[in-house]
């Protein structure tokens, strides 16, 4: 992809700061949060214009965006954003997860958009600033996390179909409860053999906003034949892609007694999510004699998988008891376990042994992303020191 040239470089060093002048009450109690509805008070704003690039970047109050009707992120959808968290440890301290990768993900969507790329350890930095500034609102029960997320979208004031000569780039963050506050629960899917999310040559491997828009209905309909999600599936053969908004993992007892944890390659249909990427690593490292790290719970006989996998696969091996789990990995949820999948009017039952609402691997991965995540483990310079 091109991207597109910039006078003036995104810098976080031209950062002006305007501090709220009414703070606003932080909620007492985190376990009452609702997910994206409870927001700190200070966002980040930056503006990009072809002719003189970066603006300087802007901390100021939280408030709502100015836009003029003719934007174009409201014509032709335009829009594009990542979803990442900050955790507080143990010692006080604030931590991002890999944001490296959040950074690298944003930038190569900016290309397909043709909007304008920039340094991503400058946004970081920004991102940081606007965590310390806004440190009170971090919460610190366990399992609460602080969740940010930085969105760029096509300004430019005229009607018409073509590259947005303006975009402002920014990052809100809300305040999050313990995803699993009431223990974890297995869902039910749905494949639909109907409603597509994603094509190849399309846009279903970035995060656009207009890949998330058509989901909805097809969610609704799913809901009202008694499942939770959607396991989107694509083509003849019914070639499965994501679970609902999550990327697709699953395990199954190979004919040598070894165990393959698989799940989709990315592809046009697949977005590379960051904690399905961490998931393929921690199964890597796990199945490598040579490796200290291992997973508790998971056989050392394990062979990682990236490769096409079909519903009519997961329906016959649910039936011959070789297909062990299927889950979802993502930002939000982080792991969410799979009981059964509504596909051509049967009810494919899924195991999930392992207790606490996830199968045995699922629930290895959830504790070892969760203890890297707030700091009690150390993996790979993964997590980052605010």
């Amino acid at each position: 992809m091109l991207s597109i040239p910039s006078p003036n470089a995104l810098d976080a060093s031209r950062l002006i700061v305007e501090p709220t002048p009414t703070p606003k009450p932080v909620p007492s109690d985190s376990s009452t949060l609702v997910f994206g509805q409870t927001f700190t008070d200070h966002m980040l704003t930056v503006r990009w214009n072809v002719s003189t690039g970066w603006d300087a970047p802007v901390i100021k109050p939280y408030a709502p965006l100015m836009l003029d009707p003719a934007s174009t992120v409201l014509h032709y959808a335009p829009t594009l954003f990542e979803g990442m968290k900050a955790y507080k440890d143990k010692q006080g301290r604030t931590r991002l997860f890999r944001p490296d990768l959040n950074m690298a993900r944003m930038n190569r969507g900016a290309a397909r958009m043709a909007f304008p790329t920039f340094d991503g350890s400058e946004l970081v930095s920004l991102i940081k600033e606007l965590l310390r500034i806004d440190d009170r609102w971090m919460p610190t029960d366990p399992g609460c996390s602080m969740y940010i997320r930085p969105t760029m979208i096509g300004t430019r004031a005229s009607l018409g179909v073509g590259p947005s000569t303006e975009v402002l780039l920014f990052v809100i963050m809300c305040p999050v409860a313990k995803y699993y506050s009431s223990g974890a629960k297995p869902v039910s899917l749905l494949a639909s053999t109907k409603d597509v999310r994603a094509f190849p040559g399309g846009t279903g491997s970035y995060k656009f906003g207009l890949n998330y828009a058509a989901c909805v209905a097809p969610q609704m309909e799913a809901a009202q034949k008694g499942y939770q999600q959607v396991l989107w599936v694509l083509g003849d053969d019914h070639e499965c892609t994501e679970v609902g908004m999550m990327n697709l993992v699953g395990g199954k007892k190979r004919e040598d007694g070894s165990v393959e944890l698989f799940t989709p390659p990315l592809s046009d249909i697949i977005l590379p999510g960051v904690t399905r990427n961490s998931v393929l690593a921690l199964a890597r490292a796990h199945a490598d004699p040579s490796n200290p790290f291992t997973l508790e719970g998971v056989p050392s006989n394990l062979v990682v998988s990236e490769r096409k996998v079909t519903m009519p696969e997961l329906r016959d091996a649910a039936r011959d008891g070789t297909l062990l789990e299927v889950f979802g990995t993502g930002t939000a949820a982080v792991v969410t376990s799979v009981e059964r999948i509504g596909y051509e009017g049967e009810d494919v039952k899924v195991p999930v042994e392992g207790g606490n609402g996830f199968g045995p691997i699922a629930g290895a991965f959830y504790e070892a992303l969760q203890a890297i995540q707030y700091g009690d483990l150390e993996f790979a310079d993964w997590s980052v020191v605010v």
